[in-house]
């Protein structure tokens, strides 16, 4: 999957848990198309993993979010997304802004996901790897909330994902 694989203006939502490989996946796209919560935590506190810091993280990728969103440029939420309200606000800024919104599943076992991890520099603790796994939405729900495609990957991220769409 490459970013020419999405139409000029989409906002890509990347849907997983931590390990999953989505900042991998990410990086595939210019640094500038790139929308990266841990990248704004870091910003506010020199940690990626100070969560206090999500509200203002969070406020930072919205006002990115909309002066893109408004030029109609694709953007790519690198956020594990794994709270329904979280994917129904950037839903609802794709919508308020005209835009197509894609969402990409990391749905890779905890297993991989944990040996992933394992080999990052900020590794996230197992219990929160455990809950994230309790989160995780199916390629489904994601359509039924809105997304108009839903890419999937089960393994890493170097394989080509299989597509649900309506």
């Amino acid at each position: 999957m490459n970013p020419t694989d999405f139409a000029p203006g989409t906002l890509i939502v990347l849907v997983g848990g931590s390990g999953a490989g989505k900042t991998h996946f990410a990086r595939r796209w210019p640094a500038t198309q790139c929308l990266s919560l841990d990248d704004y935590r870091a910003m506010a506190t020199d940690s990626a993993a100070d969560q206090s810091a999500s509200t203002v993280a969070a406020n930072v990728l919205d006002l990115l979010l909309d002066a893109r969103l408004a030029r109609c440029l694709t953007t790519v939420i690198d956020s594990t997304a794994l709270e329904q309200p979280w994917r129904a606000h950037l839903l609802a800024r794709a919508r308020y802004w005209q835009r197509p919104c894609a969402a990409v599943l990391f749905d890779v076992p905890l297993g991989g996901r944990r040996a992933l991890n394992a080999a990052r520099e900020r590794v996230v603790p197992d219990h929160v790897l455990c809950e994230q796994e309790q989160l995780m939405p199916t390629a489904e729900r994601l359509l039924a909330e809105g997304f108009a495609r839903v890419d999937l990957f089960t393994t890493p991220v170097d394989l080509e994902p299989a597509r649900a769409g309506r």
